[in-house]
C-alpha cells in the first residue's frame, strides 16, 4: 500500500514544485517505486520535468470520468508522473456533486498497490483540489520560505487540516515543515525559523532539520525540464534537498511504527 504525501501551502512562490519534484526524483533513485501526481492547473511539475502538459490526458480527465488513471501516467526517468493543466483550473465549479472531495482517492484506488510512494503537488490555494489531496493522504509536508507572510498562510492550514481530520481523513499527519530558500546569514531568516518551530508545534510537527538554501541551479532546473538533482548535483541545494529525502523516508517509518494500522 502506498504512503501518500502532499505537499502544501497556500502561498506561492515557496518552493512547492520544486519541492514536490526533488522528492519524487529522489525516492525513485533510490529504487522506491513512485508516482507523482500535479493537481495544480498551472501543470508546473510536469512542464518542469520535461513533459507535454498541453497535448496528453491530464489528472482533469480522470475528475471527468473520460479516462482512466493508469492512461494518463507517464512514465519518466524521474518516476511515473500525472501531469496537470489549465484545465484543471475550473475544477471549483465544475464538480460539484456530493462526494467531490474523495474524486482522487476514488481514482487512486486501481494503483495504490503499485507504488511504495504517491507525491502530491497542490495549487497554492485552499480549494476542492487541495482538500482532495489531504483527504487521501497519510503525510503533508508545507514547503516555506523564511519570511513573515509566509509563517502566515502556514498558520492558517491548522484550520483546513483539522477540519479534513474531523470529517475525512483522521489519519492525516503533518510530517513537518521545510525552510526553503533559507539564508542562515540574515537575521530575518533565523528569526523566522524561531518561528516556524512555534506553528510546528501547534500542527504537531516539527521543522525538517534539512534547509534548502538559494541556488541559481534552482531555477534553471525547471527551464531545462529536469530536477535539480540531476541537473547540478553539486550545488548546495542539492546537498541540502538529499537530506531533506532522506528525512522525510525516516520521518515515514517513524510515523508507521507509531500507528502500525495506518
Amino acid at each position: 500500500m502506498s504512503v501518500i504525501i502532499t505537499l502544501t501551502n497556500q502561498k506561492g512562490g515557496v518552493g512547492k514544485t520544486t519541492t514536490t519534484a526533488t522528492l519524487i526524483t529522489g525516492l525513485s533513485l533510490q529504487e522506491y517505486k513512485v508516482l507523482g501526481i500535479d493537481l495544480d492547473p498551472q501543470g508546473n511539475l510536469g512542464f518542469s520535468l520535461g513533459l507535454d502538459i498541453e497535448n496528453t490526458e491530464t489528472i482533469y480527465d480522470v475528475f471527468r470520468g473520460t479516462a482512466k488513471i493508469e492512461d494518463v501516467i507517464q512514465t519518466t526517468e524521474y518516476g511515473d508522473i500525472i501531469p496537470s493543466n489549465i484545465l484543471l483550473s475550473g475544477a471549483e465549479l465544475e464538480f460539484n456533486r456530493s462526494g467531490r472531495e474523495y474524486l482522487l482517492k476514488e481514482a487512486l484506488q486501481s494503483v495504490m498497490d503499485k507504488y511504495d510512494y504517491i507525491i502530491i503537488d497542490t495549487p497554492p490555494a485552499l480549494n476542492i483540489l487541495t482538500v482532495n489531496a489531504y483527504v487521501c493522504s497519510d503525510h503533508l509536508i508545507v514547503p516555506m520560505v523564511p519570511e513573515i507572510l509566509s509563517l502566515l498562510g502556514v498558520s492558517q492550514l491548522k484550520e483546513t487540516t483539522q477540519t479534513v481530520k474531523k470529517f475525512y481523513n483522521s489519519k492525516l499527519n503533518v510530517l513537518g515543515l521545510l525552510l526553503t530558500k533559507y539564508n542562515s546569514r540574515t537575521n530575518l531568516a533565523n528569526e523566522v525559523a524561531d518561528l516556524a518551530d512555534e506553528i510546528a508545534k501547534q500542527l504537531n510537527t516539527s521543522v525538517f532539520k534539512a534547509r534548502i538554501r538559494s541556488g541559481v541551479a534552482v531555477a534553471e532546473a525547471p527551464a531545462h525540464g529536469t530536477c535539480i538533482l540531476l541537473y547540478s548535483p553539486r550545488s548546495k541545494p542539492t546537498h541540502d534537498y538529499i537530506d531533506f529525502v532522506e528525512e522525510v523516508l525516516i520521518r515515514c517509518k517513524a510515523a508507521k511504527k507509531k500507528h502500525p494500522a495506518k
